[in-house]
């Protein structure tokens, strides 16, 4: 397995790749039109190139011939911590397999590197398997709360960590 920097021509890699985990994950939780209508809103093609090259941000792969995870972080400017895990998705034919582990681990050095003291990211309230990885790696519960994204009401939760 290989893990490298994103281009802006991964991007589709990366849709599909969304698009396998939210439906798996959150469909349950939310619905298959609140995933779809997030999936428009946050993975838009050229939304998603031009985060993948903005030079603040980092976004890491997992690639077996093709990609199966995904972790993306960098600068906070609005939440309870100096840096944010904006996304971290594997393919779920590969759960379980350490890769979100590994993405995370070497999206935290990156983070280090650039002398982020801690992170913090959102996670659907009702999404155990999230909450048990991530209290796995350290994070607490912050902030419980209800948002609205693209139309719908949301419980999440705000987890934060030292790096």
């Amino acid at each position: 397995m290989e893990f490298r920097t994103a281009t802006p021509a991964d991007a589709v890699a990366v849709q599909r790749v969304a698009r396998e985990a939210w439906h798996a994950v959150h469909a349950p939780i939310i619905g298959v039109d609140a995933v779809e209508d997030m999936l428009t809103e946050w993975y838009d093609r050229d939304d998603l190139e031009t985060a993948i090259r903005d030079d603040d941000a980092t976004m890491i792969l997992a690639v077996e011939e093709e990609v199966i995870g995904f972790a993306e972080g960098g600068p906070s400017e609005d939440g309870p911590a100096d840096a944010v895990v904006g996304r971290l998705y594997v393919h779920p034919d590969r759960w379980r397999a350490g890769i979100g582990t590994e993405l995370l681990s070497r999206l935290f050095a990156d983070l280090r590197a650039r002398n982020y003291d801690s992170v913090w990211l959102a996670v659907m309230a009702e999404n155990d398997v999230a909450h048990g990885f991530y209290e796995k790696h350290g994070f607490e519960i912050y902030q419980q709360r209800t948002i609205e994204h693209v139309g719908h009401e949301i419980e999440d939760r705000i987890l934060v960590r030292e790096l």
